[in-house]
């Protein structure tokens, strides 16, 4: 027997366990893509971006970025699309400020270490701007939350 329970949560509990689901599931990501990353290229800077940093650092984010979803969203009538818009626009200033990252004199690794610190980055602006459409989604809430 199936038991339905019609628990009503409230939007902020809404938006944090979508953030915690999507913390967890773009930590997998990043961390499956550092391992093949560091397995391929044989990069040796692993002191900034290691697992532990990774699981850490993606938790925290998500948990950040929640937070201020919820405050769009809740006290602006167009919050959800203020809130996609100033993750492009954080993805893009981030990105940019990347690009000069000089982390070491071997042009080489630099060029490797932006890569990878790049595409980190992407995955979890992407998984931020998932972030709405996933906390208005009824099945996502049904079948997940």
């Amino acid at each position: 027997m199936i038991m339905k329970y019609d628990i009503k949560a409230n939007p902020f509990d809404k938006v944090m366990m979508t953030a915690v689901f999507l913390g967890i599931i773009v930590t997998i990501v990043a961390l499956a893509f550092d391992a093949s990353f560091l397995e391929s290229t044989g990069f040796p800077f692993t002191s900034i971006i290691n697992v532990s940093s990774l699981i850490f650092s993606i938790t925290l984010v998500f948990m950040v970025i929640a937070v201020v979803y919820y405050a769009l969203s809740h006290w602006l009538k167009y919050g959800s699309m203020l809130f996609i818009g100033l993750f492009v626009l954080i993805t893009v200033l981030l990105l940019v400020k990347v690009a000069g990252i000089h982390r070491t004199d071997n042009q080489h690794l630099n060029h490797e270490f932006r890569q990878l610190l790049s595409i980190i980055i992407l995955m979890v602006m992407v998984g931020a701007i998932f972030l709405p459409f996933l906390v208005n989604n009824r099945k996502f809430r049904e079948h997940v939350i």
